[in-house]
């Protein structure tokens, strides 16, 4: 039996498993369908504390992992399937049959951004193509920048990349916004952005230089083609939280958050942490915050479970 189970292995979950292996806990870590979490599909890291110079995310989370283990932390590979919170022993299950228990369980399973599918834009993912504004943005200054949506979220990134890029195209397949009449007024009138209605991407352009060069772009109405050159372009049709495991067991909102009080959920000794309760900031700092809260919650609870 596991006094600490974590599930994830992105900057949630590591920095749960860093602060309960200091303790003494050995904490056990899922890492789940993606080692790493979305970090590792980011190539430049510029804005996480300790780094004047950037960082490459795959060696941000395998320094994070490093030093998890050097305190004691372990690690096994697996997909979570499922979980049965029902009983004493917090019971999850692996995509290849094994069951865990623990005393607690810190979910840290990240969201997934939502994506257009298109090959040619999975290929370019972390060369100009990116779902967060906030991390990416900075890197494009002076430059053409494409949003892609019509939500509240679609009007937030185009008025933030404005600030870096010399023009910004926003993608919408209809021919009003699904975002807030204030919102969409503000991106209607901004100087520098413009609005392709009823479009989408086709294809994502490299033209020899693997990065974003430019954007195939289809009106739905008339089926004409054209091109746009850009040198990013920035997904924002909405994130999917990695928490079906947990559905019937766990509290969570429309959409699939986990709904946590200062990381706690509705069921004692399973918390919450990073992407999977946070639908607001979704960084890496605020991911390893929450990391943080969550293994002190999870700490106090087995000390008064006196454990």
């Amino acid at each position: 039996m596991n006094k600490i189970l974590i599930v994830g292995s992105g900057p949630a979950g590591l920095t749960a498993a860093l602060y309960t292996a200091r303790a003494g806990l050995e904490p056990l870590v899922v890492d789940g369908i993606q080692p790493g979490g979305q970090l590792t599909t980011t190539t430049e890291v510029e804005n996480y504390p300790g780094f004047p110079e950037a960082v490459d995310g795959t060696s941000l989370v395998t320094l994070m992992r490093e030093q998890a283990e050097r305190f004691g932390a372990r690690h096994q590979r697996g997909e979570i399937v499922g979980s049965d919170f029902s009983g004493t022993a917090l019971k999850i299950t692996l995509d290849d049959g094994t069951v865990l228990e623990s005393r607690t369980v810190i979910i840290a399973t990240g969201a997934s951004a939502r994506y257009l599918g298109l090959e040619s834009e999975q290929k370019l993912m972390g060369r100009g193509v990116s779902a967060c504004a906030t991390c990416d943005g900075a890197f494009y200054r002076d430059v053409p920048i494409a949003v892609v949506g019509g939500g509240d979220t679609a009007m937030e990134e185009a008025l933030f990349l404005t600030r870096f890029g010399s023009k910004v195209y926003v993608i919408h397949r209809r021919d009003e916004f699904r975002a807030s009449k204030i919102m969409a007024k503000r991106v209607i009138e901004h100087e520098k952005i413009k609005v392709l209605w009823d479009s989408v991407v086709d294809e994502v352009l490299d033209v020899e230089k693997n990065e974003v060069t430019g954007l195939k772009v289809k009106n739905i109405k008339t089926g004409e083609l054209s091109e746009i050159a850009v040198s990013a372009m920035f997904s924002a049709i909405g994130h999917k939280p990695n928490t079906d495991p947990f559905k019937g067991q766990l509290d969570m909102d429309d959409v699939g958050y986990l709904v946590a009080d200062n990381t706690r959920t509705n069921v004692e000794g399973v918390f919450a942490a990073g992407d999977c309760q946070d639908k607001s900031y979704r960084q890496a700092v605020t991911a390893a915050g929450t990391g943080c809260m969550a293994a002190l919650e999870a700490e106090r609870y087995l000390e008064k479970q006196g454990q």
